[in-house]
């Protein structure tokens, strides 16, 4: 199953062209869309919360395996640029480059912007991103759209086989109540496969749960893959103990506290020892205050754009994480709020 996020410009027409893709499922700060083909299945992911938040613009990428940044003929906003940093710090793979609007300009402007956008996008995981026109209106170019995304989910899903093998974990986005079975969430399968009857743990809450039961595309089936989007029916726990963001695992590190080592982004400001970044990891977020900053073995007081460092943070949230999560470091008082990213 692929799953892609749609972002960009907004006067891109990109929440159109989502809706075009696929049929209009769950609504919350992100809205889901689904399109069968056969025995392909994509999920679609509009964040409309955002620009008013970053959240749910982390959450879809997360939740996502490819990244479309739709481009409309007048080039670049503000917030499409937000995008690519936003991509940039999450050392985001997959994507392509959707110039929108085609039927409403003429291929010199075409390749005029494609030009430009390349310029911009030079250095950054964008850089290689193959570019394709297409119209919601004159409908230019959708079917090979969804080809190629198909194309893509399936060599990405060949590279994700690795992550077969490795311990389970399910992010949640969802958690609800359902009459006569109890907590059911909604979620995606980061790695390895999950199975009705395992014993697991929903972190950072630490509550120990059994999976009653699996969904896919309102399907009950026995186990699920990795990469999957899975309803699961939760035994010995109640919705109100896991909350989007919380991750359904064997164990899992929590912690209220952080040292991380950071790699901050071209564009930022930087910030002071003493300052508050907000925190993401998965789905998950937590303000917290920098209490040491490190660059060469040396402590300093402030880190500027591009700096490498080690950060020290403390906050007042328990978050959970594992050793190859990516912590994404944001200022939410800032015109850019993405600053950077960082790795145990």
């Amino acid at each position: 199953m692929t799953k892609i996020t749609i972002i960009g410009s907004q006067q891109s027409g990109k929440t159109t062209l989502t809706a075009k893709l696929g049929k209009k499922g769950n609504v919350s700060d992100f809205t889901m869309y689904d399109f069968a083909k056969g025995d392909k299945i994509m999920t679609i992911i509009d964040p409309t919360g955002y620009p008013d938040s970053v959240k749910p613009l982390i959450a879809s990428l997360t939740l996502s395996d490819i990244a479309i940044l739709c481009v409309p003929p007048t080039g670049l906003d503000a917030y499409a640029g937000e995008c690519i940093v936003c991509l940039e710090s999450m050392g985001y793979k997959h994507g392509l480059i959707l110039l929108t609007k085609s039927d409403t300009t003429y291929p010199q402007a075409t390749d005029e912007l494609k030009a430009k956008l390349q310029k911009i996008t030079k250095g950054t995981v964008l850089e290689h991103w193959e570019y394709m026109n297409a119209s919601t209106k004159t409908f230019e170019g959708m079917e090979e759209l969804k080809e190629k995304i198909f194309s893509m989910g399936e060599k990405i899903d060949e590279e994700n086989r690795e992550k077969a093998t490795l311990p389970t974990r399910v992010i949640v986005d969802q958690s609800f109540n359902v009459t006569g079975i109890g907590c059911v969430v909604l979620g995606v399968v980061m790695q390895g496969t999950i199975n009705a009857k395992d014993k697991m743990t929903a972190y950072p809450t630490k509550k120990p749960l059994e999976i009653r039961s699996i969904q896919m595309h309102d399907v009950d089936v026995k186990t699920a893959p990795m990469g999957a989007r899975v309803g699961l029916a939760l035994k010995g726990i109640q919705s109100k103990d896991i909350d989007r963001g919380h991750v359904i695992s064997v164990e899992e590190t929590v912690s209220e506290n952080l040292k991380i080592k950071c790699k901050l982004s071209p564009f930022s400001k930087g910030f002071n020892t003493g300052g508050v970044l907000h925190v993401f990891v998965g789905l998950q977020s937590s303000p917290m205050r920098i209490t040491s900053i490190e660059k060469q073995g040396k402590v300093i007081e402030k880190a500027s754009a591009g700096d490498e460092c080690i950060l020290e943070l403390t906050g007042t949230k328990e978050i959970s994480y594992s050793q190859q999560d990516r912590f994404i470091l944001t200022d939410l008082d800032e015109k850019q709020r993405f600053v950077g990213h960082g790795l145990l």
